[in-house]
């Protein structure tokens, strides 16, 4: 009851804050952090539980904070570089005006699948998609709703993805069944997703032939357009084919862009390179909004979403430490019978745990580690299990403001989470199918009776 009671103040309080009164989410979870200090203080914890809650919640989401640092100098000289200018022009000459989106939907998911990172698809041919579509004159969140739906659907379909193999080995499925039995809920979601974005996408479709070329030209003239660029994106496929972790992946492929650089560029500066990987690319082209639209990126621009995660982290942490969200899905799990039921509840508990922990990999650990006992009572194949977290997990943690993910698109795009929520239709699709699997017995799959 005291669970239920905290963790409803403390939502209601997020709500209010972000929904209500359009506060930024630190602030919001900052009051949320208050909250449950004060619960800790009534119930006279030691201060040096909170401590301890604090650092075991932020320590998992320091790999991820060190790849958006990376993530924002890496676009600052992808830029600079011309290889996101050069993405955009080969681009106009090679996607359709009319079928825009639903393209980069298509674009994004077979190289996520490839790659198996939705964060670097997006923060790669996703800046170039962005800017494409902005210079079309299409919807901002639209489009940003496609690159994410499409990322996500490749990096959860991907053998490649850390977050299929964590759901896999958290269940204890084989990693390819896993992949396969997720095809049930995925599939569909994505044939839906292509469907809405290929009607939305005409709907706002009104580029003319004098608006392309006019930002095509822009960019000839301002930036180094070569087909050096796809040399990076090439590169980053065959980091991906040997393994090669995130982090140095992408410190590679800034080595590697500041190497073309310098081929590129007689009068190549250091010193000035340094400037942009720190404080993000200026650009300088007559036009207001190609310059609003490639001045972006460096190390200072994802200070605030370091900052956000740091603290949604710290709450996460608090909470577990203070037992506050184990107990409730607990007892939940005890009390479920039918099948349908537990999908449901298994779906609600993971997206919870993106709301009031706000990190996707625990959102599939924690729910993971309380229902499995509970899917072997009822003799459910661990992959049943596996699917379920990833569609109210992995998917969801793109659609929370202060969860790593969403702060981490938000960031990239400068598009706040709640304009483009209502477009990530992958994301919002994938729960429903897998809710509908669990009533109907599609894709639900027992062991053999001993």
């Amino acid at each position: 009851m005291e669970s239920t009671i905290i963790l409803g103040i403390i939502i209601t309080c997020i709500a209010v804050s972000v929904i209500g009164l359009h506060l930024s989410p630190v602030i919001a979870v900052l009051f949320a952090v208050v909250i449950t200090m004060i619960y800790a203080f009534v119930k006279r914890y030691p201060l040096s539980m909170l401590n301890e809650g604090i650092m075991a919640g932020v320590k998992p989401g320091i790999i991820p904070i060190f790849i958006f640092i990376l993530v924002g100098a890496l676009i600052a000289v992808w830029i600079k570089a011309g290889i996101i200018p050069s993405l955009m022009v080969f681009g106009f000459d090679i996607l359709s005006v009319k079928f825009f989106v639903p393209s980069v939907f298509i674009v994004c998911a077979v190289v996520g699948s490839a790659i198996g990172s939705a964060f670097t698809v997006m923060s790669t041919i996703g800046i170039a998609f962005f800017g494409i579509g902005t210079s079309l004159g299409l919807s901002q969140p639209l489009i940003v709703g496609a690159i994410v739906s499409g990322a996500v659907f490749g990096d959860k379909m991907s053998p490649l993805s850390e977050s299929t193999n964590l759901a896999s080995a958290v269940v204890g499925a084989d990693l390819f069944e896993h992949i396969k039995n997720l095809m049930w809920s995925t599939v569909p979601a994505f044939i839906i997703s292509l469907i809405l974005f290929t009607f939305f996408g005409l709907t706002n479709s009104n580029a003319t032939i004098d608006q392309i070329e006019h930002v095509k030209s822009i960019l000839m003239t301002n930036f180094n357009i070569s087909w050096l660029a796809v040399i990076p994106i090439l590169f980053m496929f065959l980091c991906a084919w040997r393994k090669i972790p995130a982090i140095f992946t992408i410190l590679l492929n800034i080595l590697l862009t500041i190497v073309i650089m310098a081929i590129q560029n007689d009068h190549f500066n250091i010193i000035e390179i340094a400037k942009v990987l720190e404080h993000g690319y200026v650009a300088h082209t007559g036009n207001e909004e190609v310059n609003i639209l490639l001045s972006r990126g460096g190390i200072e621009s994802m200070m605030p979403t370091v900052a956000l995660i740091i603290v949604t982290l710290s709450l996460g942490g608090i909470l577990m430490k203070l037992e506050l969200i184990s107990p409730l899905m607990t007892v939940l799990a005890q009390k479920l019978e039918r099948t349908g039921s537990l999908v449901l509840v298994t779906l609600f508990s993971a997206i919870g745990v993106n709301i009031f922990v706000g990190e996707q990999f625990l959102s599939v650990i924690l729910p993971g580690n309380a229902f499995k006992p509970v899917y072997d009572l009822h003799r459910l194949k661990p992959v049943v299990l596996g699917r379920v977290l990833e569609d109210g997990g992995t998917v969801i943690n793109y659609l929370i403001p202060w969860g790593v993910a969403g702060s981490f698109v938000a960031g990239t795009f400068h598009v706040a989470t709640m304009d483009y929520l209502p477009f990530v239709f992958f994301s919002l699709l994938s729960p429903l199918f897998s809710a509908l699997s669990g009533f109907t017995g599609i894709g639900i799959h027992y062991q053999e009776k001993k």
